[in-house]
């Protein structure tokens, strides 16, 4: 399984024009790790400390709340 690569994360925010960190990683994901997959994602993050606390704050329960969550975007 993918670890999360904090220190590139903290890159990437530099260059972001998003403000949301969550929203930044999501973008991360996609560019640095080249997924797309809700599914994929949401398992990453709930491995993670960091991203476990990014989605309980935005009530993200599941994969599919993830990916509603996507679509708002």
């Amino acid at each position: 399984m993918i670890k999360i690569n904090w220190d590139e994360y903290k890159e990437h925010k530099k260059y972001s024009v998003r403000k949301d960190n969550f929203e930044i990683l999501l973008e991360f994901m996609k560019s640095f790790y080249n997924m797309n997959s809700p599914i994929d994602m949401f398992d990453i993050f709930v491995e993670d400390d960091i991203a476990s606390m990014m989605l309980e704050k935005r009530n993200i329960k599941d994969a599919e709340d993830l990916e509603n969550f996507l679509f708002k975007l």
